[in-house]
């Protein structure tokens, strides 16, 4: 965004904190950005606000954008669906337009009298990888026939930090029990497992391959992922990969959050599919023993590994809209723009 031409006021990096306990020290800080960001709008009163995703900040937000008269876009509906259901009165009134990136949102957004539109999913024309299968298992010196398995510890360093160690667990005991012995590849953004973390020295003694932004590379070439639930586990669908997910927080931050979470299913995928596609091992399930078990179900039948894309396919399929999302977006904004611009004409013809 900053590239294209955005001026940052504040930082949305300075924002990713998971979990109900773990965000409590960082609360300062926040409240801090939460006044900066204020402060800008009501200097420079913007003609329209797109806010996007973190919503236990933008509610906020959106709450005092609607008191200066600033009419509120929403990108990326909160998922009130699952939970905190009492969000949704504040949206009602604060939000003009919800944007949704999955597609059975709309509806039950609509019985509780928000207007949301289902635009597509972002990643369906972002996800691509640089090269073919084939030229990439090359490329990361895969040998043919060789299986791979793609770890995916999460984005942010609290997830990886939570994570790597049970998904190096689960390697030792893969490489110990598969009749074929796999490759490894943990993929991650740049500096996710930080230069000097005692998580490289490890990586490196069990001669597991990191690569840094090359994560859809590395997903085509993989057979199986294990991937952290969350935006990682919708680019494995449509890039087509087999995947076991995960998830694991503080333990007082998931207690807390099962008794407020009404969902079937944790994995995207799997909401998006109604039904149980993927995996989905979560705070005391996920174990080296329990993700080597159903990596293996997978990496070692094939049958089940096609199932699997064949779902996965039909999950991408869901997630495809008619138009490009950012373009329908786009154009919802700009069409509020101009009948804001007309309005502020006939007023000044009037007068």
């Amino acid at each position: 965004m900053q590239r294209a031409g955005v001026r940052p006021v504040v930082d949305a990096h300075s924002l990713a904190v998971v979990g109900l306990v773990e965000v409590v020290t960082h609360i300062p800080r926040i409240y801090g950005e939460y006044r900066k960001l204020l402060n800008a709008a009501r200097a420079e009163r913007p003609a329209v606000a797109i806010l996007t995703d973190s919503p236990d900040f933008h509610l906020r937000v959106a709450r005092r954008l609607k008191k200066l008269g600033i009419p509120v876009f929403y990108l990326v509906a909160p998922q009130v669906w699952a939970w905190r259901k009492g969000r949704l009165p504040l949206m009602r009134r604060t939000i003009e337009r919800l944007l949704c990136i999955f597609p059975f949102e709309p509806e039950f957004f609509a019985r509780h009298g928000i207007q949301a539109t289902y635009i597509g999913h972002p990643l369906t024309r972002l996800v691509q990888p640089s090269a073919s299968r084939a030229e990439l298992r090359q490329r990361f010196d895969i040998p043919g026939g060789t299986p791979l398995v793609i770890l995916l510890p999460g984005s942010r360093p609290g997830e990886a930090a939570r994570h790597l160690p049970v998904l190096l667990d689960a390697v030792e005991s893969l490489r110990a029990s598969a009749k074929k012995k796999p490759r490894f590849i943990l993929a991650v953004p740049p500096g996710t497992v930080p230069t000097g973390s005692s998580f490289r020295e490890r990586i490196s003694s069990a001669s597991i391959q990191l690569l840094e932004g090359k994560t859809w590379d590395a997903l085509v070439c993989a057979d199986v992922a294990l991937a952290a639930s969350g935006t990682v586990t919708i680019e494995a669908c449509l890039l087509g990969t087999p995947m076991v997910t995960f998830y694991r927080v503080n333990n007082l931050s998931w207690w807390m959050g099962k008794a407020l979470v009404r969902v079937p299913f944790y994995s995207m995928v799997n909401l998006v599919a109604e039904r149980r596609i993927v995996p989905e091992l979560m705070q005391d399930q996920m174990t080296a023993e329990n993700l080597a078990r159903e990596a293996l179900a997978l990496l070692e039948n094939d049958d089940r590994r096609e199932g699997m894309r064949r779902d996965l396919a039909e999950v991408a399929r869901k997630l495809w809209g008619s138009e490009d999302p950012m373009e329908v977006a786009a154009s919802l904004v700009e069409k509020r723009l101009a009948e804001k611009h007309f309005a502020k004409e006939e007023m000044v013809d009037v007068a």
